[in-house]
């Protein structure tokens, strides 16, 4: 039978450049992921003959991919690492096991027993962390090293007692076959396996850059930053600069750009154009507010704007993969995704389907790193005769592409970019560029090539996407404050090299505030989660409330209780909460969970531990990685509005009650219409 429905895959690889002013990566994200997922990926496409896909490299990965043939002088976490843990001081063993302690504990920590006992242990001896830095980078190690590389196999077989020669020894080969990945990638090219793109050179916000105003455009209730500046030459600083580092790297000029965070606008696709890029690709969501129209028939094909092809995603299919069906086996999730490919195959004729996603981060929370659900996907795909899997490079040469007439200023969350602006604190940080931007403007000394030069790499640095993506209160990392750091020392590092006196405020974190004393984010976004009690991705939980108990107790100096975050919200049928902390405690306890009304004065009790859902009269409550409960707003009679009280008890001892300034208030009548989010 002749195939008569294409399959893009489009894989997006990136990493934040984490090098501070001195050039040290201050995180080790770059390095994990290579030994996990950058070769693993395009080497599971390899291992099913016949089958395409498309891969995106972006530039801060190429350039931090490189530095890993001197490890120790390049990875601060590495330096720490490598050395004998009796010579670290106590602020580098506390940051080292905090590092540590942030990989994924279910899927990555728990399968390895004695990585899981070093993991709950309080103190460790020196022996100890030898032993558990040894096996978080082992348990770092994907697939493919564990199924190809014979050093790792063997420290597996070892499994504890390891020394420091087993720790340079393990990181000399690992950088070795870091060193492999890159030309992996231009082989494959070659072979016509893959397509290969890459991503304006810092990652940024292209339209952002050529016009603050597209913010206002893509959603009209946002606020934006004081006095912007267009940075159109920094724009286009960034394709060339992207262009460049590509054709160094794999020795031709690239065909297709992946626009950081698919942020795309009419202008930077004519930048794209002039350049020689003949395609792109971005959500659909900017298919249909282009379109004005959101009948998903329109989706399945490619359309032609200005001359450059662009593939929108569709964003449920890609979401199935990236969020979902990790809670799936790898043989029912398979059959799930070609069932939905069927559906559209039988309803579209000749259709061009793009699924375009993270290629690096979800993997760490499938078992087995997606190693079960990729080999029954890509296994299940070969057999499927009416699927043609296609590259983007194919795409653009399909005959009887759509026609756009206009590209509506967009990114690939929500359509808008509110990820990475609108909010106070992504408002400063732009702000503070344009300040430095004008202070440089406005310098009157000389100034050498060289520290041009240097200046400017700063410049396009500090316009990365992923600084704006953690400040706000829409996303949550434990790195917050390094992150906002890294930012900042971008903008005092130019002040320093132009002999100027950095302005004090550069000196203080944006972030300070939600950091150290806000223990309230209310919430600014309906959310309908799935009740699984499942740690979910911040897509499932995006715009709710946050209450965080920890800042309570350092403020108000309570009794440690075992619950450190609550999660709350609400959509048109059901109030929402979630709990996490010490979960581990309550499940082995014989504790439980009391939620009053204050209103109408009803009690719900939970009992722990909870082994399946519990699901009657309007409840739902979850208990596994963390808590998860939703109440059917049936409860609450004719309220609007209602105080929440939750209450952990042992007997008739309360334990722990939340929040810990009184009760949880939430309007059932808010809709979040005004908001900056939406």
């Amino acid at each position: 039978m002749k195939p008569s429905l294409n399959l893009c895959f489009f894989w997006h690889m990136h990493q934040p450049d984490y090098r501070d002013s001195d050039g040290v990566m201050s995180m080790p994200w770059v390095f994990l992921h290579a030994i996990k997922d950058y070769y693993e990926m395009p080497w599971l496409l390899s291992q099913y003959k016949g089958l395409k896909a498309t891969f995106n490299i972006t530039p801060p990965l190429i350039e931090q991919l490189h530095l890993y043939g001197d490890p120790l002088k390049n990875d601060y976490f590495l330096s720490l690492w490598e050395k004998e843990p009796s010579t670290l001081a106590h602020d580098e063993r506390a940051w080292l096991i905090k590092t540590c302690k942030s990989t994924q504990y279910e899927t990555m920590i728990r399968p390895i027993a004695y990585l899981s006992q070093l993991y709950h242990k309080e103190e460790l001896s020196d022996a100890e962390l030898i032993d558990f830095e040894m096996l978080f980078m082992l348990a770092w190690c994907g697939n493919y090293l564990r199924q190809e590389n014979a050093l790792v196999k063997t420290l597996f077989q070892k499994g504890k007692a390891f020394t420091q020669a087993d720790k340079a020894h393990l990181l000399q080969g690992l950088c070795d076959f870091v060193a492999t990945i890159l030309p992996f990638y231009a082989q494959l090219q070659e072979e016509g396996v893959i397509s290969l793109s890459t991503t304006p050179y810092n990652h940024p916000i292209l339209p952002l850059l050529l016009d603050m105003e597209n913010a206002k455009r893509a959603n009209a209730h946002t606020t934006l930053p004081d006095n912007p500046m267009s940075l159109r030459e920094d724009a286009v600083e960034q394709v060339e600069r992207s262009i460049a580092l590509y054709k160094k790297t794999f020795g031709t000029t690239p065909k297709g750009f992946w626009p950081a965070e698919g942020a795309v606008d009419e202008e930077s696709v004519a930048i794209y154009k002039e350049r020689g890029i003949s395609w792109i690709a971005t959500d659909e969501a900017i298919l249909f507010r282009s379109l004005g129209d959101d009948t998903r028939a329109n989706l399945y094909k490619p359309y032609v704007y200005n001359d450059v092809t662009i593939g929108f995603r569709d964003h449920g299919l890609s979401d199935l993969i990236g969020f979902n069906y990790r809670f799936k086996s790898g043989h029912d999730a398979s059959e799930h995704f070609i069932h939905a490919m069927e559906h559209i195959r039988h309803t579209q004729k000749n259709a061009t389907v793009f699924v375009i996603l993270d290629g690096e981060n979800a993997w760490e929370f499938f078992e087995n790193n997606a190693y079960d659900f990729f080999t029954a996907l890509y296994g299940r795909i070969l057999q499927t005769s009416w699927c043609r899997t296609v590259t983007m490079d194919e795409v653009s040469r399909l005959l009887d592409p759509g026609k756009l007439e206009k590209l509506a200023p967009g990114s690939w969350i929500h359509g808008n970019f509110d990820t990475w602006s609108g909010h106070s604190e992504k408002n400063r940080a732009w702000e503070m560029i344009y300040q430095t931007r004008r202070d440089v403007n406005n310098h009157k000394g000389e100034v050498s090539d060289e520290v041009k030069e240097k200046v400017k790499f700063h410049f396009l640095a500090s316009e990365c996407s992923d600084w704006f993506w953690w400040y706000g209160d829409d996303h949550v990392t434990e790195f917050g404050l390094e992150f906002d750091k890294l930012f900042r020392e971008h903008l005092i590092t130019i002040y320093r090299l132009m002999h100027m006196q950095p302005p004090s405020d550069l000196f203080m974190p944006i972030i300070s505030q939600k950091s150290t004393g806000s223990f309230l984010v209310k919430p600014h976004a309906h959310i309908s989660p799935v009740i699984d009690g499942k740690h979910s991705t911040f897509f499932e939980w995006i715009g709710c409330g946050i209450v965080d108990e920890t800042k309570l107790y350092s403020t108000m100096d309570r009794v440690r209780g075992p619950i450190d975050m609550i999660y709350y919200g609400h959509d048109d049928q059901h109030i929402f909460l979630a709990l996490e902390g010490d979960i581990a405690s309550l499940k082995m306890s014989h504790m439980k969970l009391e939620i009053i009304i204050e209103e109408t004065g009803e009690h719900f009790n939970f009992n722990f531990p909870l082994d399946t859902p519990y699901e009657k009269g309007g409840i739902r409550f979850a208990m596994d990685e963390r808590i998860e409960l939703s109440i059917s707003k049936a409860h609450f009679k004719e309220y609007s509005t209602v105080h929440l009280r939750l209450e952990i008890l042992k007997g008739s001892e309360i334990i722990q009650t939340m929040p810990g300034y009184g009760a949880l208030f939430i309007d059932m009548d808010e809709t979040y219409v005004h908001n900056w989010f939406v």
